[in-house]
């Protein structure tokens, strides 16, 4: 496979393949990678309307066919937890609802793993996690975080993964995707009081897109060769023996388990946590080059497709796709940037006469931390892919990425995780920068803001920039909190700005819900797992409320005709706006710290 990318001093698209490069002077990129993320970006925006048209069929009415073979399940389920399908709740019990739901599940999560020993399903006699791991674990998995600080092969049961990790995989995308559905249905109502039922929105997000989508995904990647298997590890012999502190050994344990159900529902739900420690590295959980672009293509997909979803609920697709193309747009931008400092590859090496041209004998630039079979242009998509949802998982290392690609990776987490984010948490978090777009566009002409037919008053305005400066608060103080105390800075093994920058990086992952890392910082001590896992919390849940509360006050609102002074929000300029408007918070929130390190750890790299 040809792994080339952008590189030279810039990156051009137009000209026509030469040998395999386009090119225009010393300015050029392989077709080979044109060709894969246009494939990949086509792909996603071919399946936004049919995948989010079947989620308004979800939540708004029956689906026929799955409800005759899950509507006994769907039934039984509010049954034995009491629920009144069709009972309404307003926001406050909405919240409520959330909110019980995700401390029960941070309970059990954390209770599971402290006695993880003494329960079945461990053939490798897994002992018992330790306490400030299991906090960090049960809050990161029930936030739809990730966030890893174990190896899920030398630390989690069978058990443990499949009822713990794997349950949590589809309840905590489902209670985001709720979230979601009910702040559409307060754009969408007139003079109401509530916003839905948390239960049936939660149950039927489970049963009926995550369940179906994952036995799908998970059958597929068994066929590709990810394992699903309960038997011990296996012990294979190797064709060459290996030399471990003296000792001469001809076998090589394998770790195995159930990892395709696991893997087809963390993509899917923006979830990102890996069976095995080295995620979507691995062999058995990313074999082939098939496996490969449809896990990229799950961790996109329903974040896309809501959109649509979206403008469908409101009553008009054309709000849908303007969001829709504002993530888009940014996302390309950015994958521009990283596929074109990746392929540039480290200007040290150029220094010392080693080629970082791509060609037949090589692919180029930096291959470090990036596995061959796959190669700079499907790791960068995933890198960013991963980064724009709130998934996490990772292909490739970040922490290898040359110092503006580690930037550019990291700047879309501080954005917010809107472009794209997680399952439902992406859409509502971007419809809070919508609200404080129009915001901004009312105070330039003096007129109330209104989005989608509804006055935006004080209130809503309150609640949106409390959702934005939340997980930017929780960053940058977490951030200077470790580097300012013994504790923080001993688990730093790289010296100078690329360890300020792992730092960074772990505290925006966890405080806009991400889960990746640089993963050159030791955060599985009482230190880190003790204050991720608090950032973790405040980026789920000081979002989602305050969502919440303003689905409340819309709904409760009429809707408002459009006139001489409306700001049509399905149009270009106010693509253009939106963008502005998350680009200037996350400049004004981050660019400092930024500049303290991959920018600095740039400028040394360009000046040695």
């Amino acid at each position: 496979m040809d792994n080339g990318g952008c590189f030279g001093r810039g990156c051009f698209f137009g000209s026509i393949p030469v040998g395999g490069i386009v090119q225009a002077g010393d300015i050029f990129m392989t077709s080979n990678s044109i060709l894969q993320i246009g494939i990949y970006v086509g792909v996603l925006l071919a399946c936004v309307k049919p995948v989010g048209r079947y989620m308004t069929i979800i939540f708004t009415s029956r689906v026929p066919l799955l409800e005759s073979v899950l509507g006994p399940i769907e039934r039984f389920v509010y049954r034995c937890c009491g629920v009144q399908r069709d009972q309404e709740m307003s926001w406050q019990e909405y919240a409520k609802a959330v909110i019980a739901f995700s401390l029960i599940g941070s309970l059990f999560g954390y209770a599971f793993q402290r006695l993880q020993g003494l329960l079945p399903l461990n053939p490798m006699e897994m002992k018992g996690v330790t306490p400030d791991s299991s906090f960090n674990t049960a809050v990161s998995f029930v936030t739809n975080t990730n966030w890893q600080g174990y190896g899920g092969e030398t630390t989690m049961s069978y058990l443990t993964q499949l009822l713990l990790m794997n349950v949590q995989n589809f309840v905590s995308a489902a209670a985001g995707l709720a979230v979601f559905i009910a702040l559409a249905r307060g754009f969408g109502r007139r003079n109401a009081s509530t916003i839905g039922n948390f239960w049936t929105d939660l149950t039927r997000g489970v049963l009926y897109l995550f369940l179906p989508l994952s036995f799908i995904m998970a059958c597929f990647l068994v066929s590709q060769g990810v394992v699903q298997t309960f038997d011990r590890y296996a012990s294979v012999e190797q064709l060459d023996s290996s030399a471990e502190d003296g000792d001469t050994s001809t076998h090589q344990i394998i770790a195995l388990g159930p990892a395709a159900s696991q893997v087809a529902i963390k993509q899917l739900g923006t979830n990102g946590g890996g069976f095995f420690n080295v995620n979507s590295a691995h062999p058995l959980e990313n074999p082939t080059p098939l496996s490969n672009f449809f896990e990229m293509l799950a961790i996109l997909l329903i974040p896309a497709a809501l959109c649509y979803t979206f403008g469908e609920m409101v009553g008009d697709t054309r709000q849908g796709w303007a969001i829709l193309s504002a993530m888009t747009i940014v996302f390309l931008a950015i994958l521009a940037g990283v596929v074109y400092f990746e392929q540039t590859g480290n200007p040290v090496f150029s220094e010392m006469g080693v080629e970082s041209i791509p060609n037949e004998l090589q692919a180029g630039g930096n291959m470090e931390g990036k596995e061959t079979r796959l190669g700079i242009t499907n790791s960068a998509i995933w890198a960013t892919a991963t980064t724009a949802a709130s998934n996490g998982s990772v292909n490739s290392m970040h922490d290898s990425f040359m110092p503006l690609s580690g930037l550019f990776v990291m700047l879309l987490i501080q954005l917010g995780e809107v472009i794209f984010g997680g399952v439902g948490s992406g859409l509502y978090g971007m419809l809070m920068f919508a609200i404080l777009a129009v915001f901004i566009s009312g105070l330039m002409v003096g007129r109330t803001p209104e989005y989608i037919g509804k006055k935006i008053g004080a209130f809503e305005m309150k609640m949106a920039s409390l959702a934005i400066l939340a997980p930017c608060g929780v960053v940058l103080v977490g951030t200077a909190l470790a580097v300012a105390t013994s504790q923080g800075r001993g688990a730093i093994f790289n010296p100078g700005p690329h360890g300020f920058s792992e730092v960074l990086y772990a505290f925006s992952s966890a405080g806009n819900n991400n889960g990746s890392a640089f993963a050159g910082l030791s955060a599985n001590t009482p230190f880190y797992n003790g204050l991720l896992g608090f950032a973790m919390l405040v980026a789920r849940f000081w979002v989602l409320l305050p969502a919440l509360a303003i689905a409340g006050s819309l709904a409760s609102k009429k809707i408002v005709p459009t006139g001489a002074g409306t700001l049509p929000t399905h149009t270009p300029l106010f693509v253009v706006l939106l963008i502005g408007v998350v680009l200037l918070v996350g400049a004004l929130s981050f660019l400092p710290a930024l500049a303290l390190g991959p920018i600095i750890e740039y400028l040394q790299l360009t000046s040695h």
